[in-house]
């Protein structure tokens, strides 16, 4: 027999060996439970049914329960007490059936845990559970959920649960069983979650929630700009306006209505007195007018609310409806037009620097039309306008509103300014102006910049050398001359000539040598108004007979259709 041959016959006898050895250990697992496998919590590793049968019943006899709670404390729960015994109803064998005694190898490093569906049974389970300390309602303590802080130097922060220690029968009547019946030594019923919880801890989404919210609105802080001052609200005030009730987190708008109402009252210098020291050197104070700072309160309102609710960190000014060009006392800045009534007298300041000065012509004080006191300012420019109102209409070259429809113009239908020329000739409320100085003033002033109209006793005409009569008598003749081709645009320049000539002196109106001009222009406008009038009555007239023509036609219509033969389906 040679070498390989003897080799060869070696490794087939080892070989063959080794399945026997196999096969043998397989037949003793026929009848034995793998090693490291445990059958409800019992270590039964090589065990026969008959052994772990004795195992159990030895462990049923000395059987206790320790169940561990919260605080520290713990109970205990006898076999006696529960009057224990083993019960072995063939499961244990149909476990060992189940097992594939072939596999036994892989029980060397892959352990088992098998669960049979009762190995004891107890008789008053039920009863020893609910006599238990832990289950008296006297001992127990209600869980409380999380909350939220009352506002801190931090803010808000979370209050965390109480756990209490409230058992929910049920899950601790399972609980005990489980481990009755898997023999456990030891019940620990917080991992076992045998207590009622909280329905929200301080990690519960809701909470976070809330909290988010809440710090949010509080982490706000919005820097107003009312330079040189700076408004500063912050979480110090703005928690006055959270209210957390539970979950519930909210702002109280009405709250955030009363903060921009006191920014209001305290920064808006609009409908306020003005003090102006006058070109005079009199210092002035001028009541009326819409001219300062004005806060859009609803716009206003509405930012800052979304300014909270997105926490936002910022600088920024107010919303305005208005602006000023300063602020302080004197916020209509150094660029302005000063009106002076009583002196028929104006100013315009620009940069702080005298511009330019005028007399002027303002409203009518004996037809009620004088021109309101006030601090104002320009609404727009317009350059070769049409004023309308009611009979007249006057093509201006420029025109500066600031207060509704009263405005700074150039009057050139008029031959005089300033003195007492207002009181009985004046304008329907505007300042009238000669072309130069509305022209200065028109290319110097923009939309927003201020005009202060007041009245200054001791500067009016009554303290002015009075006008010589030829002046007034050169007045009245310039203003009849430039009445020109009568049309029904002349009524303005007609009366403003009419009224200078009525308040000459009879010496002065000798002097007015085209007085005849005037009366024929009198008489040609009375006629082209009456033209006017009778052309828009024969117009209206007209129409009528239209429509009563057309009234007349429908009606015969409808009797003519009612003559009809009414169609009763017969051929």
């Amino acid at each position: 027999m040679s070498k390989k041959q003897k080799v060869i016959i070696t490794v087939t006898a080892i070989i063959a060996a080794a399945i026997i050895l196999y096969m043998f250990i397989s037949m003793y697992f026929h009848s034995h439970y793998f090693l490291r496998t445990t059958m409800n919590g019992i270590d039964c590793g090589g065990y026969s049914v008959e052994e772990l049968e004795q195992a159990v019943a030895q462990e049923v006899a000395g059987y206790e329960l320790t169940i561990k709670e919260r605080g520290g404390k713990k109970e205990t729960i006898t076999a006696e007490q529960l009057k224990l015994v083993p019960e072995f109803d063939g499961s244990l064998d149909r476990l060992m059936e189940q097992q594939n005694r072939f596999a036994w190898i892989r029980s060397l490093w892959s352990p088992a845990s098998l669960q049979a569906d009762t190995v004891v049974t107890c008789e008053n389970l039920d009863q020893l559970v609910k006599k238990l300390d832990c289950m008296d309602p006297d001992d127990q303590v209600q869980p409380v959920s999380a909350s939220i802080s009352e506002y801190g130097k931090d803010g808000y922060t979370v209050i965390p649960e109480e756990k209490g220690t409230v058992i929910e029968y049920e899950k601790l009547l399972d609980a005990v069983e489980h481990a009755v019946n898997n023999l456990q030594e030891e019940l620990d019923l917080e991992e076992a979650g045998c207590y009622a919880v909280p329905e929200y801890t301080a990690d519960s989404e809701e909470i976070q929630k809330a909290l988010a919210m809440a710090n949010g609105y509080v982490s706000t802080q919005v820097m107003y700009d009312f330079s040189p001052e700076t408004e500063v609200l912050d979480g110090v005030a703005i928690h006055n306006w959270v209210t957390v009730n539970g979950l519930d987190v909210s702002l109280n708008e009405e709250a955030v209505v009363e903060y921009v109402d006191e920014l209001a009252r305290k920064y808006n210098t609009v409908f306020r007195k003005h003090t102006l020291d006058t070109s005079y050197g009199t210092p002035v104070e001028i009541s009326g007018g819409d001219y300062g700072w004005w806060i859009d309160k609803e716009a206003e309102i509405a930012a800052l609310l979304e300014n909270i609710r997105a926490g936002e960190t910022i600088k920024r000014e107010p919303v305005y409806k208005q602006r000023a060009a300063g602020r302080g006392e004197h916020d209509y800045g150094n660029t302005y037009v000063e009106i002076n009534l009583t002196a028929q007298h104006l100013f315009m300041y620009k940069d702080g620097a005298l511009l330019v000065e005028s007399d002027f012509v303002s409203g009518n004080v004996s037809k009620g039309n004088g021109t309101p006191a006030g601090a104002y300012s320009i609404t727009y420019t317009e350059r070769n306008a049409t004023l309308k109102g009611e009979n007249y209409a006057s093509d201006v070259s420029y025109w500066m509103p600031f207060n509704n429809n009263i405005g700074m113009h150039d009057a050139s239908w008029r031959g005089s300014f300033g003195g007492t020329y207002y009181m009985r000739n004046g304008s329907h409320g505007c300042i009238n102006l000669p072309y130069s100085a509305a022209q200065t003033i028109f290319e110097n002033i923009k939309k927003g910049d201020p005009v202060l109209v007041y009245e200054l006793p001791g500067t009016g005409p009554a303290y002015v050398e009075e006008t010589p009569a030829e002046e007034n008598s050169d007045a009245a003749i310039e203003l009849i001359s430039a009445i020109g081709d009568v049309t029904l645009a002349s009524g303005e320049a007609i009366s403003a000539a009419r009224a200078q000539y009525d308040i000459l002196t009879e010496e002065a109106k000798a002097r007015v040598v085209n007085y005849d001009v005037l009366v024929n222009s009198e008489i040609i406008y009375a006629q082209l108004v009456q033209a006017q009038a009778a052309e828009a009555q024969a117009a209206a007239e007209a129409q009528a007979a239209e429509v009563q023509a057309a009234e007349a036609q429908a009606a015969a219509e409808a009797q003519q259709e009612e003559r009809q033969p009414t169609d009763t389906g017969q051929e």
